[in-house]
């Protein structure tokens, strides 16, 4: 399944500049509201869902603005690739009923910064289609096709999800078996061309370039936070009495006393426990971390959050290795699909009926509950 960048793809991004989202400071820096913490799920469910992805948001954009020369429910065109509105409705319905079935109809009621819950699933799922569509392209190029096999699938997976309509939900939808066939269709051929594109990607991964480690620490702020959530540099005069109350910190780790009480009276990170790998933190934390043994106390590690006294607690994690094999291995995939698809991208013309798109609302109707478009997909075609 096509599971990489769909952060990046819909504008839903990390808090510490590319760090890994536990960085050290501020509480993991993962101080999200309510709504914040849905956006941010909200990627990951879709991206189990699987989607194509690439780079930024502008790069894979398929917004150009033309609303004449379209038929009468056509969303978007890319070069000759079409969307219907038949085609969106199934996948936004789909999306939405899933959501609700967790949070309730009124999540869309929810705005963040005058944008709708209801709005930002709406653009996600544009973009899912518009990725699609355009692998479809990529795939002529390449002259990538499925095989009769694949073909039977995709019809075996089209009649059961259809069957599982009801009346109401083909009325509402507008759909027909062809409709839910073609889509199954430009799905597969998709993830066809997306293995074909990383299929040179080497999946093995040595056990010190993924090992991931496990540490506390105690942190002692170089900084304070004004109104606004941003950060102010404390004042020479101030960071010299940080720095001595850590010094005070380290002499009493070197007379014994125990790091977990210490951490629990003076750390200034709410997190004291950090797993992490190579290139996920701050390089001055990360390489104090990754020279100490098991039960080894590091000395004062100066970092842009201030002065840091580290513990190891385990110098090979397993489980997290493991773990971070698997991103490291979609990282690098991510990185060369990525540069195919956007030189791609750049090449292509691309309009949308932003009339027609404007009008596009969730379907509110209590007979429409299907949600396993995408489940349907996976039992025919699993990863």
């Amino acid at each position: 399944m096509l599971m990489f960048y769909i952060r990046k793809i819909c504008g839903i991004k990390g808090d510490n500049d590319g760090k890994n989202d536990h960085g050290v400071g501020d509480g993991c820096l993962r101080k999200y509201g309510p709504l914040r913490a849905v956006l941010a799920m909200i990627g990951v469910v879709i991206a189990t869902i699987g989607m194509v992805g690439c780079g930024s948001k502008e790069e894979a954009d398929m917004t150009v603005v033309l609303t004449t020369g379209f038929s009468g429910d056509e969303i978007f065109r890319i070069e000759e690739m079409s969307c219907t509105l038949p085609e969106v409705r199934v996948y936004l319905t789909n999306v939405q009923n899933q959501y609700e079935s967790v949070y309730g109809e009124q999540i869309w009621s929810v705005d963040f910064d005058g944008v709708t819950l209801e709005n930002n699933v709406k653009e996600m799922v544009l973009a899912q289609i518009a990725q699609i569509k355009t692998m479809n392209l990529l795939g002529e190029k390449y002259d990538i096709t499925l095989e009769e096999e694949e073909k039977a699938q995709v019809a075996q997976a089209a009649d059961s999800y259809f069957a599982s309509l009801n009346e109401t939900e083909r009325s509402v939808m507008n759909v027909t078996e062809d409709t839910i066939t073609t889509l199954y269709a430009e799905y597969a051929l998709a993830d066809k061309v997306y293995q074909y594109i990383i299929k040179d990607i080497n999946p093995e991964i040595s056990d010190d370039e993924a090992r991931t480690i496990t540490v506390q620490h105690i942190l002692i702020k170089t900084y304070a936070l004004n109104g606004s959530g941003e950060k102010v540099e404390y004042t020479e005069a101030s960071r010299q009495d940080a720095y001595q109350r850590a010094l005070d910190i380290r002499d009493q780790l070197a007379q014994g006393e125990d790091f977990e009480k210490l951490s629990m009276l003076y750390n200034e990170d709410e997190q004291t426990l950090y797993s992490f790998g190579k290139g996920e933190m701050e390089e001055a934390f990360e390489n104090a971390a990754f020279m100490l043994e098991t039960d080894e106390i590091s000395e004062i590690v100066e970092t842009s959050y201030g002065y840091h006294i580290i513990k190891c607690i385990n110098t090979f994690n397993r489980e997290e290795t493991d773990a971070n094999k698997i991103k490291i291995v979609e990282e690098r995939r991510g990185e060369v699909f990525g540069q195919e698809y956007n030189a791609f991208v750049a090449t292509l013309t691309k309009h949308l009926n932003d009339l027609l798109w404007e009008q596009v609302v969730f379907i509110h109707n209590e007979d429409v509950t299907t949600k396993d478009f995408f489940d349907v997909y996976r039992r025919y075609f699993p990863s």
